[in-house]
């Protein structure tokens, strides 16, 4: 049954990043006011990869939005069995800070503090081991210039620690998943940038996505 996961993967380590690909025509060519322009312009590979076995554990294909992002953390939660990774890496696509706190978090309630005003209302804070952080490029001219990192959730001797436990990782980074992204659009003409044999129906274009990533 699709929503049991008997045997999940033995993943420590998840890279999230989305893949750019078109439906019928480019986003430019859209007319967003013409239903007949529904599910056609940009598509997004949404992405779960898992470093150490080259595995795409989860793929959403759709809008670049923040529903689709936290589609796919939860899938990824769920079909990893719902433990917390060692290493969570992305872009700076600010989605993924959202939809990880959503899907791991847990709500803490403030004790009462006795004291006269309103009490301090529930929040969601990240569980304790979980760690998180980005990648981000500084790009001139539409080239790289200069890339950094950032900690969001842990701290960053945790997060040396998790790379020193990593059996492929060195360094923050998302290296991996955007390999395998290349692999892809090699394999699956399709999804190549510049091609005359781009989905013509979205159907089409999710199945083959999902045949591809996750097979």
């Amino acid at each position: 049954m699709r929503d049991s996961w008997r045997f999940p993967p033995l993943t420590t380590e998840v890279q999230f990043d989305e893949k750019w690909a078109f439906v019928a025509k480019k986003e430019a060519h859209c007319d967003r006011d013409d239903p007949a322009d529904d599910h056609k312009g940009d598509y997004w590979d949404h992405v779960a990869f898992d470093p150490e076995h080259k595995l795409v554990v989860a793929v959403v294909p759709g809008a670049r939005t923040i529903e689709n992002t936290e589609a796919l953390v939860a899938e990824f939660r769920r079909r990893t069995g719902g433990r917390v990774m060692s290493l969570m890496t992305s872009d700076d696509y600010p989605a993924y800070e959202t939809a990880i706190l959503h899907t791991y978090g847990e709500t803490v309630i403030p004790p009462r503090t006795g004291k006269p005003g309103r009490p301090k209302a529930p929040y969601r804070a990240v569980p304790p081991g979980l760690t998180y952080a980005t990648v981000t490029k500084r790009r001139e001219k539409g080239r790289v210039v200069e890339v950094g990192t950032r900690v969001v959730f842990g701290t960053a001797a945790a997060v040396l620690l998790a790379l020193g436990m990593s059996k492929v990782s060195r360094a923050i980074n998302t290296a991996f998943v955007e390999r395998e992204n290349g692999t892809d659009r090699h394999r699956n003409a399709r999804k190549g940038r510049k091609t005359y044999r781009f989905s013509k129906d979205w159907r089409y274009h999710e199945a083959v996505t999902y045949l591809m990533l996750l097979r």
